[in-house]
């Protein structure tokens, strides 16, 4: 298990690599995300974001996601690494591993890792536009993909 934040870019290989080994043998499935920044709009003058992170509580809070993931799901083993500072468009921003016996488990870990992080980890997000710098508010779909998994698992 491991949970870390970085200003620094990650090899996806590596990660998977850490994760494969850490399962001891006993994975059946490795499921990974890679997220990436994006220009929704596509606008020319989109230069990139700033990411903010509480020091201490951020990388704690993250452990305790990756924990319960693993617990929830039934794991193997699982991974989250999220950047902070200033990245440009295209940029690699998260990376989640998930393994389990079975692919189901490691798909849904992957999920819900995911959406979680956005309503959980304290980071923040300031898109840069045409050299202006504006916070993002968080979105209803990310609250909606939340709430999704919180009401599954009262059921």
């Amino acid at each position: 298990m491991f949970a870390q934040v970085s200003s620094d870019d990650f090899c996806v290989q590596t990660l998977y690599d850490r994760l494969r080994q850490a399962s001891s043998g006993q994975a059946g499935a490795i499921v990974t995300f890679t997220g990436l920044v994006r220009d929704m709009d596509e606008t020319p003058a989109f230069e990139g974001i700033e990411l903010e992170h509480y020091p201490g509580m951020t990388e704690a809070v993250m452990g305790q996601l990756v924990q319960q993931t693993i617990a929830r799901f039934s794991l193997t083993d699982a991974g989250l690494v999220h950047r902070i500072g200033r990245l440009d468009r295209h940029e690699q921003i998260v990376w989640v591993g998930c393994s389990a016996p079975h692919r189901q488990a490691a798909f849904d870990g992957a999920c819900f890792m995911m959406d979680m992080l956005k309503q959980s980890v304290p980071l923040w997000k300031k898109e840069r536009v045409g050299g202006t710098g504006t916070w993002v508010t968080p979105k209803a779909s990310d609250q909606h993909a939340a709430m999704r998994w919180l009401k599954n698992h009262e059921e």
